[in-house]
């Protein structure tokens, strides 16, 4: 399979410098992915809601050089970032196999993301998506004759290699990464987008603000948390169940059950935590803010009957997940009672993108 991604370009292409730009969004996971096999190979399959306002926009400048080392310099909001270069080089040693004239270029990355910096949205998964489209872009202006659709997936699989996460932040609306047998089209390899007529209209219009719980640096890195999967007691059943509350998700999407959804929601979010704190050595990234933030959406929910769930990445922060005929009123619940919980009170609004 991997193959079909290798790049056609000829032998005896004349390279020339060149610039493209990609605009990538961030992406929240309902059901989670966490563990992973090598090369990026996901133990469960996910799937995400892509975000609209939280996004990164990259600029990637290319001219042709000597030499067969990688050249690589990072610019984040036109300052030189020299510790992000290593891991855009360990990217392009991944994906050299399927872009093999990488080395045959100097870059230079110029990079914006819409949302602060350790706001605890995923800009791996925005800022690899966006990389990978450029690249894409840049094969086309090289002579590449991949059609759209194949340069979607291969700009999906290459973004892969880069974030798990990533792949997701390709496509717009519900996209699905990693085999589950309902839904036949799913790859380990390269994200999908979950078809818009099998979801019930009150989902594509969802919101997702996210509370800034802690804005800090995470304890333990999502990388290191994903290897304490390959020893973890319970991570074969917690595949396992990731996939079976996949296929019970999709009936719900389709019939419109904001509370079936919220249920199953808020659910994977605490089983993705549980698997953290009965890691060896475990691991908690909630913060005391975070658990006071559930109860306070607990007892409105249940005072008010208004459907308003909650989500969380690996991280502090809680993601609101709430339809769009209540917004008003969640806001104004933000604004009076979630705000406490937030550091320095910030918080983004944010939806889903369709």
């Amino acid at each position: 399979m991997e193959q079909q991604f290798i790049s056609e370009l000829p032998a005896n292409i004349v390279f020339s410098a060149g610039s493209v730009k990609s605009k990538s969004p961030s992406n929240i996971a309902l059901i989670k992915y966490w563990g992973k096999r090598e090369n990026q190979i996901p133990t469960n399959a996910s799937i995400s809601y892509t975000l609209t306002n939280s996004y990164t926009e990259t600029e990637l400048k290319f001219e042709p050089k000597s030499g067969n080392d990688f050249d690589v310099k990072v610019f984040l909001d036109k300052n030189l970032q020299t510790n992000f270069a290593p891991k855009i080089i360990q990217f392009f040693e991944r994906i050299e196999a399927y872009m093999p004239f990488l080395r045959r270029f100097r870059f230079e990355v110029h990079t914006h993301n819409s949302f602060p910096h350790s706001s605890g949205i995923a800009s791996s998964a925005s800022g690899m998506s966006a990389m990978a489209n450029c690249l894409i872009k840049m094969e086309k202006l090289l002579g590449s004759s991949l059609n759209e659709e194949q340069a979607h997936r291969k700009a999906s699989f290459l973004a892969r290699l880069g974030s798990g996460s990533a792949c997701r932040s390709t496509y717009k609306g519900l996209v699905v990464w990693g085999e589950n047998k309902a839904l036949p089209n799913s790859s380990n390899l390269y994200a999908i987008k979950y078809p818009n007529q099998q979801i019930h209209s009150v989902f594509i219009h969802f919101h997702d603000t996210i509370l800034l719980i802690h804005e800090g640096e995470k304890s333990v890195s999502s990388t290191v948390g994903h290897q304490l999967m390959d020893r973890h007691p319970y991570a074969e059943k917690r595949f396992i169940e990731a996939n079976k509350n996949l296929e019970k998700l999709l009936p719900i999407l389709k019939n419109g059950d904001v509370f079936a959804f919220g249920k199953m929601v808020e659910h994977e979010a605490l089983t993705l935590h549980a698997m953290m704190m009965t890691s060896d050595p475990a691991f908690m990234l909630m913060k005391p803010q975070t658990v006071a933030a559930i109860d306070s959406i607990w007892a409105y929910r249940k005072k008010t009957g208004n459907p308003l769930f909650f989500t969380l990445d690996a991280g502090a922060n809680i993601h609101l997940l709430y339809p769009d005929d209540i917004a008003k009123e969640v806001h104004e619940f933000i604004k009076n009672e979630l705000k406490q919980f937030c550091e320095k009170g910030n918080y983004i609004h944010d939806q889903v993108n369709f």
